[in-house]
């Protein structure tokens, strides 16, 4: 029996590299989509460079002609667009090549997939700032009211797909994903920047860490089950958007709080610093999803909790600075001899 084969946009993204590794284990081909660079980057996909059953795709998702390429040469059964300039604060200083890659790299995708001809069904990375300033709980018919260049290209995506699910028959779906941390999440977003500087601070490293607004909240979820969620919503028989979420709301006082009780440091204030450049020009204060749908219909539902999804990043990075500062060591003593 043929394997099934599955396109993934962004596949050196957190999202992306964890798609992979759990499609691997239900027996895929995947063709992993990265942006061409001198250096091939691979990111989080670094691990699966030489997997015989990954094949990494250089093209752009700004380009049409490059994404219908990729599409044609590889005829996926499943397409997971996930490529996107995700970094809400980043949108507001790069607002026309957040358009570029949020909006119309998922526009090439539908309307590559409708001139083809083909029937892969299809899975659009959606995110709750699309609520923006709507009051939680948020569900599916929450009204969207974005407050970022970044959640109105999402939105304008999200609308794409419907548009073409509804007019054109595709099978094009969207997870409304509430935020998802793992220990692969780049160490500019929120989360990883509290998770690395409390292991940097244990190390010694670092005195402070730098942060914005500290009392937004936001519905934190383990991103490794998440991706469980999207490869299930392409398993129906019909495609529908669901929200993916946890359920409960935590603020970002809260990660820090729970990180450094990790390392049993309960003056956590005294590590701490407000900066007002992390402020963005439009705050959303409270996202939180409502996720009720996916657990009647599908039967998804996220397991793991807030305080353990902080204890994992905490304890990789813990790792990780440890072993950098060994291989440093090591290098050192290399070079003295």
């Amino acid at each position: 029996m043929k394997k099934k084969c599955a396109l993934i946009t962004g596949i050196s993204g957190m999202d992306g590299s964890h798609l992979a590794d759990y499609l691997l284990k239900k027996d895929y081909y995947i063709y992993g989509m990265i942006r061409r660079n001198a250096t091939r980057e691979l990111g989080n996909a670094k691990h699966l460079e030489f997997n015989p059953n990954v094949d990494i795709v250089e093209g752009d998702i700004t380009d049409m002609s490059s994404v219908m390429r990729i599409i044609q040469r590889t005829r996926p059964h499943e397409i997971y667009s996930l490529a996107a300039m995700s970094h809400v604060h980043t949108s507001f200083e790069q607002p026309i090549s957040t358009m570029l890659i949020d909006l119309l790299g998922p526009i090439h995708i539908l309307e590559s997939v409708k001139l083809l001809g083909y029937t892969s069904r299809i899975f659009q990375a959606s995110t709750s700032e699309l609520w923006g300033k709507t009051p939680p709980p948020q569900n599916e018919g929450s009204r969207m009211r974005p407050c970022s260049p970044y959640a109105i290209a999402k939105m304008g995506a999200h609308e794409m797909f419907k548009l073409y699910r509804d007019s054109y028959n595709l099978y094009a779906c969207c997870g409304i994903t509430n935020n998802h941390e793992s220990h692969r999440r780049g160490p500019l977003f929120v989360t990883r920047k509290i998770s690395l500087a409390v292991a940097n601070i244990i190390a010694g490293k670092q005195d402070k860490i730098i942060l914005g607004n500290i009392t937004a909240k936001r519905d934190w979820g383990w991103a490794p089950e998440y991706v469980e969620a999207f490869h299930l919503m392409l398993q129906q028989p019909d495609p529908k958007d669901y929200v993916i979420a946890t359920g409960k709301m935590y603020s970002v006082e809260d990660f820090i709080r729970e990180a450094f009780r990790c390392v049993d440091i309960s003056n956590w204030e005294d590590y701490v610093e407000f900066d007002r450049f992390f402020l963005r020009p439009a705050e959303v204060e409270e996202l939180q999803g409502d996720a009720s749908l996916i657990k009647e219909e599908l039967g998804w539902e996220a397991t793991v909790g807030f305080e353990e999804l902080v204890e994992r990043m905490v304890a990789h990075d813990l790792e990780l600075v440890d072993h950098n500062i060994n291989e440093f060591k090591k290098e050192e003593k290399n070079a003295s001899n």
